[in-house]
């Protein structure tokens, strides 16, 4: 029997402690799906199809992750793709109260999709997509926290809504 999992997400950008939480899912699962999510109640920085291609690029290094869309009830996604569990990442006690109410929330949709939580590695607990987002936004160094690529696609579009917008001394 092969085991398949699903790890949605906005990913506004992708992060390290995504990615590390990808690779862990990946060796418990045979099979696992990045869902790249739209979010109503979210301003992305990233258009859908940009955070797509970075998200891609991420899992490009686990040969058992592909990376889907997702614009709908997770729950039924996941039945779409014949997967059972669900994978959240929590990062601190703070986490758990929101993610245990869409884990329950999803139970009721849908008996068959169960939510597996794994804790953030120690080394990536400080890290949110908003907080890179932020830094980055203000002319900091993300490079710790976003593999390159990433990086640059964050410098690129502060870049450009800097030139869209610029200060006036």
């Amino acid at each position: 029997m092969t085991t398949r999992a699903i790890y949605p997400g906005t990913f506004d950008p992708i992060t390290n402690g995504h990615i590390d939480l990808i690779g862990r899912a990946s060796s418990i699962f045979d099979t696992l799906l990045v869902a790249v999510t739209v979010n109503t109640s979210k301003q992305p920085l990233f258009s859908l199809e940009q955070r797509l291609e970075l998200a891609s690029q991420a899992a490009a290094k686990f040969p058992n992750v592909s990376v889907i869309d997702l614009q709908g009830l997770l729950v039924d996604c996941a039945v779409q793709h014949n997967t059972k569990v669900i994978i959240r990442g929590l990062r601190a006690v703070t986490d758990f109260d929101y993610e245990f109410q869409m884990a329950t929330m999803n139970q009721k949709l849908c008996k068959d999709v169960d939510t597996l939580f794994l804790a953030a590695s120690t080394e990536h607990t400080f890290i949110s997509s908003s907080m890179i987002r932020e830094i980055a936004q203000l002319g900091g160094s993300v490079s710790e926290f976003v593999p390159d690529y990433v990086e640059s696609a964050l410098q690129a579009i502060t870049n450009q809504s800097l030139c869209a917008n610029p200060i006036e001394v």
